[in-house]
């Protein structure tokens, strides 16, 4: 560095309202020290505000551990191609493939095309289309299931079974159970009507039951759309934290996890004595999973087993399968936490499905800190600096930069040549969280008091590329108020973010920005998305790049 540039440093150093007259008047200047004393009000002020951050602290801290628990049992990962065991060459069991649809008429198609060219002996699996539709789906449901129970599109004729329920009593678990009563399988694949199954995957799964305490093996998501917005490659970053550190590292570690709904295939007797399919949770996957696991049997996850899905590629479809997810695993811990608590399960598999189960919880404890953030900050900076570096900052960093170094972890194991590019996506996945906010927060406290609501399937359109057309004013849901309710808490956090730069308190900017981008990214997106499908250039033609929903 030559004399020119150090004098240029050293002048705005100490020009007159330089950073070093920022540092002095903020930092270095003592004269109100030991001044401020702790008023009755502050204390009650900032209690609430100190415990949240310090459960937020211990959510944020059992991500940091699940990160070490995938580390420390790297040598115990399961892998396709070497199952302990093995079923005799030409003695395979007969398995099952389930796929539950509700209105999803835009991808049932790709879904039994792909079921039809699974490598499997054609004489050792049956395939059960479990519909509960109550639109057109139905037609074009069965009308697919006939040609393909031909000879149809170079294939033969498939042992494919349409199953149409009236009602829907029960939901997909309902209409899983229901299969069950005529599935022939020893063992039953469940695929939703999104996913697309490589042609191998049975054969890549089917021999790690040839143990016989196994009784169910998940495999990977991995994402048709990634590509389509910057919604979906937030989106697929979020997936891929959980299937890679939270799947990777409870099932190394030899503690609970759980089915993800599709993807993964169960040994059929293993869901009879565990209880069978229950819909009081919305997550009948997860229920039955920790159901089974508390009676001896065994999971198996394979994270190198790869099947591809269709994301959402509308906020409000996303939000819808948040909510979904974030009120069953409350459901779950409300109907399975006692029984697992009395088991004889080891400590640390209880303490593990206590933070599996109930991470939720820190919705609403984010609105309450939204709520006390600007208060306490102006409290705590009259307090001194000191003390907010010495407190504040360590449970910030326990609370929320976990979550970069979670996801960060995620996207270097599985993208190892360009994982650094996720650093570009961190500042909006972490806002997006923040904007979910209130829609999960409303399904948790559903959850908690008992309020029953319907199983919401997310709609899936058969969307992959940039460029391609959507079709989803079909199946587009709103979310009422609450795009409302988010816009206006931006509104706030930009109030907050005012008041920081006109206090010259800059260090929290970025953290309040964070707030702003996600409740008003979440709240634009759910009020407006769709509203330029009509712009659509041609006559039916997809825009040479569609209504970015998400960017």
């Amino acid at each position: 560095m030559n004399t020119a540039n150090l004098t240029e440093i050293l002048a705005i150093m100490l020009a007159p309202k330089g950073l070093g007259h920022y540092w002095k008047t903020h930092y270095a200047d003592k004269t109100f020290e030991h001044l401020y004393r702790l008023s009755a009000f502050d204390f009650w002020l900032l209690t609430p505000y100190f415990i949240v951050m310090l459960i937020l602290a211990f959510y944020g801290l059992h991500r940091y551990q699940l990160v070490w628990l995938y580390y420390k049992n790297k040598g115990k990962e399961a892998h396709w191609n070497n199952p302990p065991e093995r079923f005799p060459e030409g003695q395979l069991p007969f398995v099952t493939i389930q796929l539950p649809i509700y209105n999803e008429q835009f991808v049932i198609g790709r879904l039994i095309d792909a079921c039809s060219r699974l490598d499997y002996p054609r004489d050792r699996f049956e395939i059960q289309l479990l519909d509960d539709s109550t639109d057109e789906t139905v037609q074009v449901a069965k009308g697919i299931a006939e040609r393909y129970a031909a000879v149809f599109n170079g294939l033969a004729p498939q042992p494919i079974f349409y199953i149409h329920r009236e009602n829907r009593y029960g939901y997909k678990a309902g209409a899983l159970d229901a299969g069950l009563n005529t599935a022939r399988g020893e063992f039953v694949a469940i695929f939703d009507a999104d996913f697309v199954p490589p042609k191998d995957w049975i054969m890549k799964v089917i021999h790690h039951f040839a143990e016989p305490e196994i009784g169910m093996v998940q495999t990977r998501w991995t994402h048709l759309n990634r590509n389509y917005s910057f919604l979906t490659q937030v989106e697929a970053i979020l997936l891929d934290g959980h299937f890679v550190l939270e799947h990777g590292g409870r099932s190394r570690a030899g503690v609970f996890f759980n089915f993800n709904g599709t993807a993964g295939m169960w040994r059929k007797k293993v869901i009879a004595e565990a209880g069978g399919w229950q819909h009081d949770t919305l997550t009948e996957d997860t229920d039955l999973s920790y159901r089974a696991q508390l009676i001896g049997w065994k999971f198996k996850y394979l994270q190198d087993v790869e099947c591809p899905a269709e994301l959402p590629i509308e906020m409000t479809a996303f939000k819808t399968q948040q909510a979904r997810w974030a009120k069953g695993l409350i459901q779950t811990a409300k109907k399975v936490m006692p029984r697992i608590m009395k088991s004889d399960a080891p400590w640390h598999t209880k303490l593990e499905a206590w933070y599996h189960l109930t991470a939720n919880i820190s919705y609403p404890l984010m609105i309450v800190l939204s709520v006390l953030l600007m208060p306490a900050m102006i409290i705590r900076s009259y307090q001194g600096w000191i003390q907010m570096m010495l407190i504040d900052f360590p449970l910030f960093m326990a609370s929320t930069m976990s979550v970069s170094s979670f996801y960060l972890v995620s996207q270097k194991e599985l993208f190892p040549g360009r994982w650094y590019r996720t650093f570009l996506y961190l500042p909006c996945l972490m806002a997006l969280g923040v904007g979910l906010t209130i829609t999960n927060t409303k399904a948790v406290m559903e959850a908690l008091f008992g309020v029953k609501s319907a199983f919401a399937r997310t709609p899936k359109y058969s969307v992959q590329k940039k460029g391609q057309k959507n079709q989803a004013a079909k199946y587009r849901k709103r979310l009422g108020i609450v795009p409302w309710i988010e816009l206006a808490i931006g509104c706030y956090f930009a109030f907050t973010v005012w008041y920081a730069v006109t206090s010259e308190n800059y260090f929290t900017v970025p953290f309040l920005l964070l707030f702003v981008f996600g409740y008003w990214y979440t709240g634009l997106l759910s009020l407006f998305q769709g509203r330029f499908d009509r712009f659509s250039t041609g006559r039916g033609q997809a825009h040479e790049k569609p209504y970015p929903v998400g960017v």
